[in-house]
């Protein structure tokens, strides 16, 4: 089974150019969804989340509006909860792939924000970067409800450079040229990783 790492900075179209690759047969592993689905009732996190932040478990679930105020008003917040988090989004990951390998998937996308930033990129054959001019980015960003020009340049400054992600990228899909035009790259790649004859570049 091929894996592909798929990642890019905020408003570049990174769900729009999954949900592509999901249409050409690919299986989606989403981090995000799968941390919801670890802070809902009966998630894997709950209790580790409840013991190490007091307060931010309600009704059985993490509330993330609480999370979100502990974790701005504590500095070592963030390892902590990355130190409880990561380990069980990479089972679940881990289970997801292996229930595709034994249905016989033979693409998988690690859909994942921030692939480079975390070292995903080392688990993957190849790494899809999504990405678009710097002024579409800003204006799908900025037409957000309760976006504001200071949010957006604080979440740009948690995230690698739209720049660095296309330097290291195998793959790019260009969503500011239309949608039409990023499905084609997207049946481009997978034509391309499904190809016998491929050589994956990070498979070591």
């Amino acid at each position: 089974m091929i894996l592909l790492g798929l990642t890019g900075s905020i408003g570049m179209g990174k769900s729009t150019t999954s949900r592509m690759f999901a249409d050409e047969g690919a299986l989606i592993w989403d981090a995000d969804a799968a941390v919801h689905r670890l802070y809902a009732r009966g998630g894997a996190a709950v209790e580790p989340l409840g013991e190490a932040f007091p307060g931010v478990v309600v009704d059985g679930a993490v509330d993330r509006t609480r999370l979100a105020e502990v974790l701005g008003r504590d500095d070592t917040a963030f390892k902590r909860l990355e130190a409880i988090v990561h380990p069980l989004a990479a089972q679940d990951r881990a289970d997801d792939l292996a229930a595709a390998r034994a249905r016989g998937v033979r693409l998988a996308v690690l859909d994942i924000p921030l692939l480079f930033e975390t070292g995903g990129d080392a688990f993957v054959d190849a790494v899809v970067v999504v990405t678009a001019d710097p002024e579409i980015q800003a204006a799908r960003v900025l037409a957000r409800p309760g976006m504001t020009r200071d949010r957006f340049e604080a979440i740009l400054a948690r995230q690698t450079p739209d720049a660095e992600k296309r330097r290291r990228a195998d793959f790019l899909v260009d969503t500011g040229r239309g949608l039409d035009a990023a499905r084609d790259q997207v049946r481009e790649i997978v034509g391309t990783v499904l190809d016998p004859s491929w050589t994956p570049p990070r498979r070591g």
